[in-house]
């Protein structure tokens, strides 16, 4: 039945079960209503740290830009990050340096 629920929105874990109205975690005691769960979705960067708007993130690997000869290189340093429900799987929307506002995945950055 545990595999229905979604996991505790503070510590991730996937032992949540029902009590009544709310879902509960046994590992950190959270107590959530079903609701708040729908709502909260975690991003996580390549390496599996959970990112949030307004961090500072490196890219991990050689990105061509579609419809144009740039490439954003390994170790190129994007700030100030926007997560957002982009097109496709783009969950980033960022400004870089000398290549102007993208969207990009978080699987190919990772927070610093």
């Amino acid at each position: 039945m545990s595999d229905a629920l979604p996991p505790c929105p503070k510590c991730a874990s996937e032992y949540t079960y029902e009590l009544d109205p709310l879902l509960v975690c046994p590992e950190c005691a959270h107590e959530w209503a079903p609701q708040e769960a729908a709502d909260i979705t975690v991003i996580k960067d390549a390496v599996g740290n959970p990112l949030s708007d307004g961090d500072t993130v490196t890219v991990v690997k050689d990105l061509k830009i579609k419809g144009s000869s740039l490439v954003v290189k390994v170790g190129t340093k994007v700030r100030n990050i926007r997560l957002v429900d982009g097109v496709g799987d783009h969950d980033i929307d960022c400004k870089i340096d000398g290549i102007g506002a993208m969207q990009l995945k978080s699987s190919v950055v990772k927070k610093v």
